[in-house]
């Protein structure tokens, strides 16, 4: 993770240091479609461990991307959403969904 004065001076490598990897990613995809509490995120994101999912989140709140909110009910519920920001990178998205699409199209 970067802090805002060690963000990079090209526009591409600092969208790449806020989604830089898979579960990012996949992370953001689930959350376009609403907010989700921690186990559905888990439940989606076949091969994640709680570990890294928890450590993922964090990162992204963290850059302003995912908020977080816990309500003080007994068992806790923590439901995730994205934030203005978050929300922001819908279109990246939807065009690396079309290619991927075209991609397999192409080589299937």
């Amino acid at each position: 993770m970067c802090t805002k004065k060690e963000l990079p001076a090209c526009p591409v490598e600092t969208t790449l240091t806020m989604i830089s990897n898979k579960w990012k990613v996949l992370i953001l995809r689930d959350l376009l479609t609403g907010t989700k509490r921690f186990g559905e995120l888990k439940k989606s994101l076949t091969g994640v461990s709680q570990k890294v999912l928890t450590s993922q989140l964090r990162e992204m709140e963290e850059n302003g991307l995912v908020e977080r909110k816990a309500y003080p009910e007994v068992p806790p519920r923590v439901e995730y959403s994205l934030t203005p920001l978050g929300r922001s990178l819908k279109p990246i998205m939807d065009a690396m969904r079309v290619w991927g699409e075209q991609y397999k199209q192409q080589n299937a």
